[in-house]
């Protein structure tokens, strides 16, 4: 299966796994709560998944890659204990308790998190002492004496043998007490994960031409080749950082994350002609419904590869706009709920506004302080808690400058503080919304019925932002070009989930 269904497939699980009777007791007991096995080649995002579960589901994760434990360390360390038996004291060798248990209660401590996930990775490579040791955890959950607690859920993951020689193969009685999930890399499933990650228009309107350069993995004379869905998001990183300073992308920077000599040579030509596109495709005139009729003369008379380079770039610039007002909607969210709270504490007496503001900018501070170690907060999550933040610090100068005379006056102050951030937001959205226009009436323009706004709509349609956006604020001409509208049919339930930042009848703050 690919990764998506992968994670699926454990989120599942995991939600199976967590369910409580009436007393609330798992109903599916510690000792028989089999510990997923996922089993696939390196660097097609086993480690990523886990850590968007744990964000997605608000539980604990604590992750080790067991290559680098020594039996100690995991099963802890031998201590001489004075025991009395039979009336006779006799000295009896036991165990502090296993490093890999310990962070698990630490985490639990230092975040109040009660479930999680304990994420084991290459267990299948571990050294030859380690071996039986975690043969007994895999079927009973112990590290020597001491048991994983109980709300946490063992997920292991490891590479088969042609990928790594130091791979153990376990026997049929340690398999038939895990839960296995065989993972293969797919272009098209990791393509939805890199356009929410932001990953370069470079790298994927290269891979959409040359799929093949995705994952590979070669056995030469001259040792392993190999790039990976790893390899090319950090690659992605490191392009944006070098744009941002000026400085050169060349192979030299891409052979260091495409270990394969070929692929790193022909994605640093491309990059060269890519940016070449970059440079002479006004992407900002586009997107303003500008675009000089030399540029539309070029496009219209491109080969179908630039077509591609600039699409992409169109693409890149457009989810950047409706991340932002995505991102932006949160905010507001969040920010209704928090000051009808404030609201409520007004009205009890003696309650200063400032106060009470500053209550809820520490507990957003608190909720990125657990969220970041406990991994229960994605990087948008974050963003969107600081965002809120600094709107209240905002709000809290206000506060401080007009001083109202009494709390009602207050919470005005901060309702019309509110009010102008969604006018803000409204204008925003109406921006982005008039550039998706302007990308399809350009596209319309130069390229016709032809396969790129068939592209157009369907990377809009597995575009994490672009979904969002138009379930919200609809696009008239992506629907024209995507008649059946099941993608829309599909999308009416995000409506449903996100509150209307209107602020009368049922949602008045």
């Amino acid at each position: 299966m690919n990764i998506k269904q992968a994670k699926e497939q454990i989120q599942n699980a995991i939600t199976a796994y967590f369910t409580k009777d009436d007393f609330g007791n798992y109903i599916l007991p510690v000792e028989r709560q089999r510990p997923i096995f996922l089993m696939g080649p390196p660097g097609i995002g086993k480690t990523a998944i886990m850590e968007q579960i744990a964000s997605e589901l608000g539980v604990g994760l604590v992750s080790y890659s067991m290559t680098h434990h020594t039996r100690q360390s995991a099963l802890g360390l031998p201590f001489i204990e004075k025991k009395v038996y039979g009336g006779v004291e006799y000295s009896v060798s036991e165990y502090t308790m296993s490093e890999i248990v310990a962070s698990v209660y630490d985490m639990m401590g230092q975040t109040g998190v009660s479930e999680g996930i304990l994420f084991l990775d290459e267990i299948n490579c571990v050294s030859e002492t380690l071996a039986p040791t975690m043969l007994q955890f895999l079927q009973y959950k112990i590290f020597g004496r001491h048991r994983v607690p109980e709300g946490w859920i063992v997920v292991t993951a490891g590479n088969p043998p042609e990928y790594n020689s130091s791979v153990r193969e376990f026997d049929i009685v340690t398999w038939d007490r895990l839960k296995r999930i065989d993972v293969e890399p797919d272009y098209d499933v990791w393509k939805e994960y890199a356009y929410k990650k932001g990953v370069h228009p470079a790298v994927l309107t290269y891979l959409d031409v040359r799929k093949d350069d995705f994952y590979k993995v070669e056995a030469t004379v001259d040792g392993k080749r190999f790039v990976t869905a790893r390899g090319w998001s950090d690659l992605s990183d490191m392009i944006r950082l070098y744009e941002q300073h000026g400085m050169a992308v060349n192979e030299m920077l891409v052979a260091q994350y495409l270990q394969n000599p070929k692929i790193a040579k022909n994605f640093a030509i491309y990059y060269g002609l890519f940016r070449k596109y970059q440079s002479d495709y006004q992407v900002d005139q586009i997107l303003t419904g500008r675009a000089s009729e030399e540029i539309k003369s070029r496009a219209k008379n491109a080969k179908f590869d630039e077509r591609l380079a600039l699409l992409g770039l169109l693409l890149d610039a457009l989810t950047q706009e409706l991340r932002q007002v995505t991102l932006t909607e949160q905010v507001q969210t969040d920010l209704l709920g928090i000051l009808r709270n404030v609201r409520m504490e007004l009205t009890k007496p003696g309650v200063d506004a400032v106060v009470a503001l500053q209550k809820q900018i520490d507990a957003l501070e608190k909720k990125i302080e657990i969220g970041k170690h406990a991994f229960t907060l994605s990087a948008d999550g974050e963003y969107v808690c600081r965002s809120a933040m600094a709107a209240l610090e905002d709000m809290t100068v206000k506060l401080k400058e007009k001083a109202p005379p009494d709390n009602t006056s207050a919470f005005k102050l901060l309702k019309k503080a509110f009010d102008d951030r969604t006018k803000a937001l409204k204008k925003l959205a109406d921006c982005a919304g008039k550039q998706l226009s302007d990308a399809f009436a350009f596209c319309e323009e130069v390229f016709g019925e032809g396969q790129e706004l068939l592209i157009l709509v369907t990377e809009l349609t597995i575009s994490y932002y672009g979904a969002r956006f138009i379930s919200r604020y609809g696009c008239k001409e992506y629907f024209a070009h995507n008649k059946e509208l099941l993608f829309y049919e599909r999308q009416k339930g995000i409506i449903a989930e996100i509150e209307s930042l209107e602020l009368n009848g049922e949602n008045e703050i």
